[in-house]
């Protein structure tokens, strides 16, 4: 007896035929956008890594055997190999792409190091760094040699020495200090024809000795080190004992110095930028696979995978470098990277737009997401159902759908001609996209928050703990994952966002990294935007490769929140 295709319930006559019918339809839908996409960036990739090039209306691209060698070389060892995982431990092939994305963020993080110090002078930074030191050295000091001392008086005398550490006094603070106590002391306090001599900060003072440190040096000591420490410190968490940490720590050390000065005499380049690199890159790195190789629940053939990659990708060059195969001429390399914006597209470059892009993250950063966790523990620990916040709950839900322009609008109407901030600076920028992204941030990290069972909320109360002990301690490290993930998530539309750049009036291109918050900035969308109308063909491919750019910095941005949250629900 056949089964009959449709059956009468109270919702009418449902069709099985309809139900598998709209199933393959959505399937279509799913795999028709996922190939316009994917053909897309593949139209893109091959303008901006020179495979479909041409000069004089002949074939410029990578000869027929480079392929062949990277297909021997690169492709079809991995290729097994991933059949292999897939087939017999795919835990370990799991482990093994994780170890090889952990390789490329290091890569990343090495990249970004070296635009942070270009920003930052090594010197200022080491000035800091010594004046922070400093300031910890007197608040462990006091605690220990004056334990019978309050806690605020610990904190007080730390926040005085770190005042003059960091900070100083300028002119104006000492000549009112100064007559403050003159008049407390009945003396007379008219000060006029007398100018106040300022207060340097240590910073200051150790910024202008005669004779600094080289940047290398700089780098080892106070970026080297300290990493040094961090894995030590690690290795010794895990293992407690004292000789493997040290051991981990001082090896890491060596690496980067012996490291440092090999690399530099071998490529030529300088051996500061080198130092860098090789930390960000091996800390990482080093990290996770000593941690495969020692503990046994991992599977040791997890790194085969990044070793075939890199070594595969590696030979393959060295091949195709030893017998003279025409390579692609590819548009992102170094050059492009680290160049200003020209007339001329073989010599343009979007370092100027990546740094302010950076920068603009971290203005954006430290004005979102203080202020969208806040508004959110707010909403929904501390605030009660009432219409003022229904009212607020329905604004923030209705600022996240409205167009990225108006934002900029907001951000040229009240920073610039209310309050007469620099048009198109870098904190009128970072403001603009701060708005922008707030009530994302502050909807993401509710949600998170709201997740957190209730249950565990009564159990810290019933333990005796206040409602700001129960917060902190219980409900927003349970919530740390979906807030990350979500502000992440919110950065990677902020990094892309033109509208409201233009509107605040941010530069197409800069020929100059920002040296002040007031300073005129660019971004990686802008630097596209400017380069998209340019009537020479060739900036075609300068603009794909721009655009693989700010597609490489994003996927970064998305891939971290993956890690983040993966981890902390891990601990959680």
């Amino acid at each position: 007896m056949a089964t009959e295709d449709t059956t009468s319930t109270t919702f009418g006559e449902v069709s099985r035929t309809r139900g598998i019918a709209f199933k393959y339809l959505l399937l279509a839908a799913t795999l028709f956008g996922l190939v316009a996409l994917g053909v897309l960036l593949v139209y893109v990739a091959l303008d901006a890594f020179g495979f479909n090039a041409f000069e004089d209306g002949q074939y410029a691209g990578p000869a027929p055997a480079w392929f062949l060698v990277y297909f021997l070389t690169l492709v079809l060892p991995t290729t097994a190999l991933s059949l292999y995982y897939y087939r017999e431990n795919r835990r370990a092939g799991v482990s093994g792409v994780a170890t090889l994305g952990v390789l490329f963020a290091g890569v990343m993080a090495s990249g970004g190091a070296v635009v942070f110090f270009v920003v930052v002078s090594p010197v200022v930074y080491l000035s800091y760094v010594v004046a922070l030191l400093v300031t910890a050295a007197v608040f462990l000091a006091h605690r220990r040699y004056a334990p019978g001392r309050s806690f605020e008086e610990h904190v007080g005398l730390t926040a005085l020495v770190g005042l003059f550490a960091l900070v100083g006094l300028p002119e104006a603070p000492v000549v009112d200090v100064v007559q403050f106590v003159y008049g407390l002391a009945g003396l007379p306090t008219n000060f006029n024809g007398i100018v106040g001599l300022p207060v340097p900060s240590l910073a200051q003072l150790l910024q202008g000795l005669p004779v600094v440190p080289t940047t290398w040096s700089i780098y080892l000591v106070s970026v080297a080190l300290p990493g040094a420490a961090v894995v030590g410190g690690l290795v010794y968490r895990r293992d407690e004992r004292r000789r493997p940490a040290l051991l981990a720590g001082g090896l890491l050390f060596a690496t980067v110095l012996v490291g440092s000065v090999a690399g530099s005499l071998l490529t030529g380049a300088d051996r500061a930028p080198v130092a860098l690199a090789i930390l960000f890159t091996l800390a990482p790195v080093g990290y996770v696979v000593d941690r495969t190789l020692r503990d046994p629940e991992r599977d040791r053939r997890a790194l085969l995978f990044p070793l075939l990659t890199v070594g595969g990708a590696l030979f393959g060059a060295f091949v195709v470098r030893t017998l003279a195969i025409r390579t692609p001429p590819s548009w992102v390399d170094w050059q492009f990277l680290t160049s200003l914006p020209s007339s001329s597209p073989t010599e343009a470059g979007v370092y100027a737009a990546l740094v302010g892009s950076v920068l603009l993250m971290l203005v954006v950063v430290v004005l979102s997401f203080p202020v969208g966790v806040g508004a959110a523990v707010y909403l929904e620990e501390y605030a009660d159902e009432s219409r003022f916040t229904r009212f607020i709950q329905v604004n923030i839900s209705n600022l996240a759908g409205v167009p990225s322009v108006v934002y900029g609008l907001l951000g040229l109407g009240i920073f610039i001609r209310f309050f007469g901030l620099s048009i198109g600076s870098l904190l009128v920028a970072g403001m603009a996209l701060s708005l922008l992204i707030l009530p994302i941030v502050i909807i993401s990290a509710q949600e998170a928050i709201r997740s957190v069972p209730d249950s565990l909320r009564q159990a810290s109360y019933g333990m005796g703990a206040t409602k700001w002990q129960t917060v902190r301690e219980v409900v927003l490290p349970r919530a740390f994952p979906g807030i990350m993930t979500g502000t992440i998530l919110a950065l990677g539309r902020a990094v892309g966002e033109t509208a409201p750049l233009i509107i605040v009036g941010a530069a197409g291109a800069t020929f100059s990294l920002p040296t002040s918050l007031s300073s005129t900035v660019s971004a990686l969308p802008m630097q596209i935007y400017s380069w998209a109308f340019l009537p020479d063909e060739a900036w075609r491919n300068a603009l794909a490769a721009g655009v693989v750019v700010i597609l490489v910095v994003m996927l970064t941005m998305n891939a971290t929140a993956i890690v983040l949250r993966n981890k902390y629900e891990n601990q959680s």
